[in-house]
């Protein structure tokens, strides 16, 4: 064999040896970083949405019953003309996709170009009219569907490759939007793919790891909320407020859960009826009710909450109103049942701190923040059902390890409280809306 035969065997060798590295590696790498990028600049972009709101209505609130329900009006449309499978938090698409029954286009529908445009574009648009929106679910949605495009780099896609893709880019945008690695990898676990695949999980700590770099190279090493100050050691008689948290924001979570669920029980049939046809007037009479309850906290209510549950957990500031929990509970219901692309985890992280501040007032002799984050742990626990994720996502956000069994006794009470009523709301969720063809706001089936 002559040297430039020995050359382009060589050459051909090295080039299909990179091209499975890339194929193996390159392409998910690529991906998780496109994650971390996108979940950084959307967190920016919602801050940024939220503030100029707040700035146009800052000394005239009444603007609110104008701004809110036009802009509401306008998502709500959009949504429903051109970003059909963006609405929500985008969790229960990912579970459809995960688990759902065999339909090769539920997984086109729910994932892709059209549905990053529409999560950002129109829930900006949400969240720049102060509806009770969180970012951190359709954070999850935005790495599930940049890890789906990214299926185009090979050259067969199967259905194990591509469910591969969507775990991933879902832990990714978690552990991204939160700064919290370990929560990324739980979630995946425990809500998303309910077991653990060996085959699976180093491209999932993988994603997450670089995921969570670029979050890290932009945003710095932060926690979510900031380091707490609490104890580490807490008396026996410590276990009446855990306790009396636990059940409390069970309850106040399977509330919630029901009221999304069960929506059919709750609307008039002749508001169902309007809702299908004229989602611009739905959008804009729910986007007044909220605009109200928005005036009426005392501007408390506005957005996710981030601010509200941060001041209560580090116990600084002036504290928010007794009646806080519960107002904020009511914006976050209307502001879910427009249907507009926004999640969850902080609207109901900042509802289980207005339910630490009661428990705080009711056992003055415990530290406020260590209550405050008992009852986030409980609320949202309560909401998902996935206790460990929730246990494991305020631990990683407050760098709460003094707190690990108070903290991981309330997130399992709490779920078995909120069970005892209500199934778990994302799975539920799934089922209802993207399983198979149902009327909006049809009951979902118990189990």
């Amino acid at each position: 064999m002559t040297v430039r035969h020995r050359a382009a065997s060589v050459w051909r060798l090295t080039r299909r040896e990179l091209r499975k590295s890339w194929l193996k590696y390159g392409v998910l790498w690529l991906g998780a970083l496109l994650v971390g990028l996108a979940a950084v600049q959307f967190a920016n972009w919602t801050n940024d949405a939220l503030a100029l709101f707040l700035r146009w209505i800052d000394g005239r609130a009444w603007l609110a019953l104008l701004l809110t329900p036009a802009l509401t009006a306008v998502a709500a449309w959009l949504t429903r003309r051109w970003f059909a499978g963006s609405e929500g938090s985008g969790i229960p698409q990912v579970i459809a996709a995960l688990h759902g029954p065999d339909d090769p286009r539920r997984v086109s529908r729910l994932f892709g170009w059209r549905i990053i445009v529409g999560k950002v574009g129109v829930g900006l648009l949400g969240m720049l009219g102060g509806l009770t929106l969180g970012r951190e679910g359709p954070t999850v949605h935005l790495g599930a569907s940049i890890m789906y495009e990214m299926r185009r780099f090979y050259p067969r896609v199967s259905p194990r490759l591509q469910r591969m893709l969507l775990l991933a880019g879902s832990a990714a945008g978690l552990s991204g939007a939160f700064n919290t690695p370990l929560a990324g990898i739980l979630f995946a676990i425990e809500e998303l793919s309910r077991s653990f695949e060996v085959r699976t999980n180093g491209v999932l700590i993988t994603s997450i790891v670089f995921s969570g770099l670029v979050s890290l190279a932009l945003a710095g090493n932060y926690l979510y909320f900031g380091q707490i100050s609490a104890p580490d050691l807490f008396p026996l008689a410590f276990a009446l407020p855990v306790v009396i948290a636990a059940v409390l924001c069970g309850l106040a979570g399977a509330a919630f859960n029901l009221a999304l669920l069960h929506q059919s029980r709750w609307i008039a049939p002749s508001l169902q009826r309007w809702r299908e046809r004229a989602p611009l007037l739905w959008g804009a009479a729910l986007g007044l009710l909220v605009a109200l309850v928005g005036i009426g906290s005392g501007g408390q209510t506005w957005g996710s909450g981030y601010e509200q549950a941060r001041h209560l957990l580090m116990n600084h500031g002036a504290q928010v109103s007794w009646d806080y929990p519960v107002l904020k509970w009511l914006s976050m219901v209307l502001s879910y049942i427009t249907g507009l692309p926004g999640g969850l985890f902080s609207p109901s992280l900042s509802i289980g701190a207005g339910f630490g501040q009661w428990v705080s007032q009711w056992f003055g002799q415990y530290p406020q923040s260590a209550l405050v984050a008992i009852c986030m742990v409980g609320y949202l626990a309560a909401v998902t059902q996935s206790p460990l994720t929730a246990f494991v996502i305020v631990m990683e956000m407050i760098n709460g390890g003094g707190l690990v069994i108070p903290l991981m006794a309330t997130a399992l009470i709490s779920s078995r409280v909120a069970h005892a009523f209500t199934p778990p709301l994302y799975e539920a969720l799934a089922m209802q809306k993207y399983y198979a063809p149902q009327a909006a706001g049809a009951d979902p089936p118990r189990h």
